[in-house]
């Protein structure tokens, strides 16, 4: 069973005092969630936010998170993705929980051992450890804890009791709406086997010589094999990301009209990384080359980032365009949307 095609927008939140129409993080904040008002109305089916920590980028996001839930009531809302080297994964599930609740069960909750971050050891000076494999043993406490199970012995008069306790409140369905950000195909494979749904980003921390969407298909297609051979019942769901810039004005030619659209092969976090292309023209010209997009394709998910600092109104008139004039190109269709 597949999913249908969904698009949402990810936002990286980024603010400065004298850049653009963001100028703190109470603008940051305040107009992530009015754009994913915006984008409801518009039809888009998700708002997603990156965290970054010690960056002016949005961080802590279950307030924000729960502000969306509360304004919206038909569109996802995510994280794409939480570092779990930075979070305590049983408070992380009481804050995760009270947002799916308050949303209406629509979290879709994006977490991994996260990408490189401004601070040296940051993750230390929250109190916890900057070892990858720590953040995949929080994932797994924290996937229990979110699916209900006991995570602490009931006090028995001072002693431990034989009755384990769950976390609360608990969020019907939550368990099976975690995605772990995966930068590479063996990472891809591990979250097959795991359960947990896939988040590609725009890049992927390897560069085996082909395209950047040929590359990103090989990880769906091994993360897919490896959630059949594990034997998971339901359908698993995939996301994958890309910068579309639809070039409608003088204004967008002066902001983006000089993006060359091409792989890019660099050093991160100490490997040899291929990011994908922007796409960035005219509307029917990237309609035509997204379709082709052997990623896109693959994916039932696609988060569309957003240049956060440019504001809500040009935000939402961009998502508009795509929702009209790109998006029905790579199988999508409006739901219940304002479209016509």
């Amino acid at each position: 069973m597949s999913h249908p095609k969904k698009i949402g927008f990810l936002s990286f939140g980024a603010w400065h005092p004298n850049g653009g129409m963001t100028n703190s993080a109470g603008d940051a904040l305040r107009q992530t969630v009015e754009l994913a008002v915006a984008a409801e109305e518009i039809g888009i089916d998700g708002a997603f936010v990156r965290v970054h920590h010690f960056s002016r980028h949005l961080s802590a996001p279950f307030p924000l998170l729960s502000a969306i839930g509360v304004r919206t009531s038909r569109i996802e809302i995510g994280t794409g993705v939480i570092d779990m080297r930075y979070e305590n994964p049983l408070y992380m599930a009481e804050e995760a929980a009270v947002a799916d609740l308050l949303a209406g069960g629509r979290l879709q909750l994006g977490v991994s051992r996260g990408s490189p971050e401004p601070a040296y050891r940051g993750a230390e000076a929250f109190g916890y450890s900057v070892d990858a494999a720590e953040a995949r043993e929080k994932t797994a406490r924290f996937r229990a804890a979110i699916a209900g199970g006991g995570v602490v012995p009931a006090d028995g008069g001072g002693r431990p009791a034989s009755t384990m306790l769950a976390v609360q409140p608990q969020a019907p369905g939550l368990a099976d709406r975690i995605w772990w950000g995966s930068g590479t195909r063996e990472t891809a494979i591990w979250a097959g086997e795991q359960g947990m749904n896939l988040m590609s980003s725009t890049l992927l921390l390897e560069d085996t010589k082909v395209p950047f969407d040929e590359l990103q298909a090989e990880q769906i297609a091994r993360f897919r094999e490896a959630w059949q051979q594990a034997g998971h019942e339901r359908a698993p769901r995939v996301s994958v990301s890309r910068s579309v810039i639809p070039i409608t004005s003088d204004l967008d030619r002066r902001l983006f009209g000089g993006d060359a659209n091409e792989d890019q092969v660099g050093w991160l976090d100490g490997a040899i990384s291929r990011f994908g292309r922007s796409y960035t023209g005219e509307p029917d010209r990237i309609a035509e080359e997204l379709s082709q997009d052997k990623a896109v394709r693959a994916a039932d998910t696609v988060l569309l980032t957003v240049p956060s600092q440019l504001g809500v109104e040009y935000n939402a008139a961009m998502l508009e365009t795509i929702a009209r004039e790109i998006a029905p190109a790579i199988g999508w269709s409006p739901k219940a949307s304002v479209l016509s």
